[in-house]
């Protein structure tokens, strides 16, 4: 293909579809309510996550247990019959046992920070709830035409 015949085809592209840019950003204007950004989670939501996590954590513990004691097995095998494969193998049951230790840590780091903030926001409750009571009381006991 000969220079110009390559420009031609670059400025014909150029001129048919234009360059076109993505920001990636939120909207400017989405109508609604006016709550365009705010996060919102409810204690359901809350609760359906750290479950999840919770589920994964134990089937994972179970299931990534059989599947290391088998390719352990399988690698011990194939090591003592000479096949390179076995310690191949061996290298995997390894570094599956390392991974499977840090997913099953972060589920219990997810689990465990979800029912402390969950515990957290209840005990902030009953506070406020505590602190908005006795502010309520103590204005029951001022009478306005008295001034005190």
């Amino acid at each position: 293909m000969a220079w110009a015949e390559w420009e031609e085809l670059k400025s014909s592209a150029a001129e048919e579809h234009g360059t076109r840019m993505q920001l990636n950003q939120y909207p400017a204007d989405q109508g609604g309510d006016g709550t365009q950004g705010d996060l919102v989670a409810s204690q359901k939501d809350l609760a359906a996550v750290g479950k999840a996590a919770h589920d994964l954590f134990d089937d994972f513990t179970t299931y990534s247990g059989h599947a290391r004691v088998a390719s352990s097995a399988a690698a011990g095998g194939l090591k003592g019959e000479g096949f390179a494969l076995g310690a191949a193998l061996e290298h995997v049951t390894e570094r599956w046992s390392e991974q499977s230790k840090t997913l099953l840590d972060a589920c219990a780091h997810i689990s465990n920070h979800l029912r402390f903030t969950k515990n957290q926001h209840a005990a902030d409750d009953s506070y406020i709830y505590g602190a908005v009571s006795s502010i309520s009381t103590l204005d029951e006991g001022f009478d306005d035409r008295k001034g005190h």
